[in-house]
């Protein structure tokens, strides 16, 4: 399986939220994780840091912030131009879908979770 380093935008150090899950097993599954988040801590052996500059290498994006709150975010992740982002349940935007694909970014609307368990991620 080819390793992604995947970006977890809304990443969280309470492990009764999935992006916590999703940071666990990204990283035991072999990828390497960046965690952007507002509050400090770390997931996953991984500090939560605040956005800033856009990052480079970054395979995937996974969202865990609602709708809402992704439009003070949407520079940052074209500018990051991941090859993809996974709008997990509660994140769907078409607005963001909407932008990533003019930008040439794939869009899923799927669980990291789940497309993990099954081999898909």
């Amino acid at each position: 399986m080819e390793k992604k380093k995947t970006l977890i935008l809304g990443a969280t150090n309470n492990p009764a939220r999935y992006a916590y899950l999703a940071a666990h097993r990204l990283v035991a599954a072999g990828h390497e994780i960046v965690n952007i988040g507002i509050k400090q801590g770390e997931a996953a052996g991984v500090s939560i840091q605040p956005y800033g500059d856009a990052l480079v290498d970054i395979h995937t994006i996974t969202l865990y912030i609602g709708p809402q709150r992704q439009p003070q975010y949407y520079d940052y992740i074209l500018k990051t131009n991941p090859k993809r982002i996974i709008f997990n349940p509660g994140t769907e935007n078409s607005e963001l879908e909407a932008l990533a694909k003019e930008h040439g970014i794939a869009t899923i609307q799927a669980c990291t979770l789940v497309l993990l368990s099954t081999g898909q991620y």
